[in-house]
């Protein structure tokens, strides 16, 4: 017998704790879906799948003025900040629902001129099967859109951070996820039916080295590593490293946060996949 638990579904290593919807708050179209931009025009329709808290889903509402945009995610959680935000702003063309990419059944066949997915795939157990749901309720000469982590690099080489990334990669594939699969997004694309020439890649980064941006993420990390739910997926389920382990960890970020030589870069993968 099949249940709607048993089926495979979208995974986040971190869950929804403060410090992850802080992070996720920061993002805005401009710094996580400039690739994008240029293809929107004004009347289109655009499913944001793995919207979190809102913070792009909205902007991308603001470009598209005349359309609608639908955010999902497949937690309850992120959306109350969603659905806050859209007030706040003033954004009456945008929606939020709870809604899993690899189950996209409340969808009708070429629905959305646009899908999109910022760092979604990647917590996704079957990244070619969310693709090709992607592809089934985008309208024919419509676009699918992703943008995930290809990599991080950092200076200076702190063990602690060293050991932080081994551990990151660690409970995300023990959870079902794929890690930083940024640099081969566009053979999934393939796999899930959209043609090779159709598919336009590109690259983004985001770096983090003034003194301000330095404080900001390492005690945005400084929390992540330390909140329960990481502990949990770490510690007590993976057995991947102790609490200590994590403390140490959480201490390393500090250090890399008081260098003045400190610099940290995540580079995505994104793709334009044309129906």
């Amino acid at each position: 017998m099949s249940t709607q638990q048993e089926k495979p579904s979208s995974v986040y290593a971190s869950d929804h704790n403060p410090a992850t919807i802080r992070t996720h708050q920061w993002r805005t179209a401009a710094n996580s879906a400039a690739y994008l931009l240029p293809h929107l025009k004004p009347d289109m329709t655009i499913l944001d799948v793995g919207c979190g808290p809102g913070t792009i889903t909205v902007d991308l509402a603001r470009h598209v003025p005349d359309g609608y945009v639908i955010g999902i995610d497949y937690a309850d959680k992120p959306l109350a900040p969603a659905r806050a935000l859209a007030e706040e702003k003033k954004i009456t063309n945008v929606t939020f629902t709870v809604g899993d990419v690899l189950y996209l059944d409340a969808y009708a066949d070429d629905s959305f001129d646009v899908v999109h997915a910022h760092q979604v795939l990647q917590h996704v157990p079957d990244p070619v099967r969310a693709l090709r749901q992607m592809r089934r309720v985008v309208k024919p000469g419509g676009i699918v859109a992703c943008r995930e982590t290809a990599s991080m690099l950092w200076y200076p080489r702190l063990e602690g951070l060293s050991a932080w990334h081994d551990i990151y990669q660690k409970v995300a594939r023990g959870m079902g996820g794929n890690p930083d699969p940024g640099s081969y997004l566009h053979a999934w694309a393939q796999a899930a039916g959209f043609a090779r020439t159709g598919i336009t890649c590109s690259a983004g980064t985001w770096c983090f080295s003034e003194p301000a941006e330095r404080e900001w993420w390492s005690n945005i990390w400084s929390e992540r590593v330390l909140a329960p739910s990481y502990v949990e997926n770490a510690v007590v389920k993976g057995g991947h490293c102790s609490k200590e382990d994590l403390e140490r960890i959480a201490e390393a970020w500090q250090e890399w946060a008081k260098s003045k030589d400190g610099w940290f870069t995540i580079t995505h993968g994104e793709i334009i996949c044309r129906k």
